[in-house]
């Protein structure tokens, strides 16, 4: 446990902390922090950031099924992503699997092949009231290279 906290650093950027995985980092398993969190090496397996953002560096590379606040992927992602507030993939971006997420911002260049489930909070809110043939904003998109 020690080699891989000492591969782990945190810095802290005025009140916000962010734990950067190294590029020479290959880890496995579970991994959740209230902290943002930016990979720039391997990782596999789950990741849980409810409150806080996940980076992708451009030198990452992450299977894993996520829930974060917000996801910004600059390297390459396979897996399920569950973004609270917005998915950015950048034109260096490589995603390919399913998004559920309040917003969608996808660069010219970057390549996205899988679905996207846009939430509304007007929906998530008004469904509570809402009579029970109403049924959540549902979004599908498919982009290949």
């Amino acid at each position: 446990m020690n080699e891989m906290t000492s591969k782990l650093s945190s810095t802290a950027a005025g009140t916000s902390r962010q734990t950067v995985l190294g590029q020479t980092v290959v880890l496995k398993g579970e991994l959740s922090a209230d902290e943002d969190l930016l990979i720039e090496g391997q990782f596999e397996g789950t990741i849980a950031l409810e409150q806080h953002c996940l980076t992708v560096g451009p030198n990452g590379q992450v299977k894993a099924e996520i829930r974060a606040r917000q996801a910004v992927i600059l390297g390459t992602l396979t897996g399920k992503v569950a973004a609270r507030e917005k998915v950015e993939i950048r034109r260096s971006g490589h995603l390919v699997g399913d998004l559920t997420t309040g917003a969608v911002a996808i660069e010219e260049g970057a390549y996205f092949k899988g679905s996207i489930e846009i939430l509304r909070d007007e929906v998530q809110e008004g469904s509570r009231s809402a009579p029970a043939h109403s049924a959540p904003v549902h979004s599908a998109l498919e982009t290949k290279d």
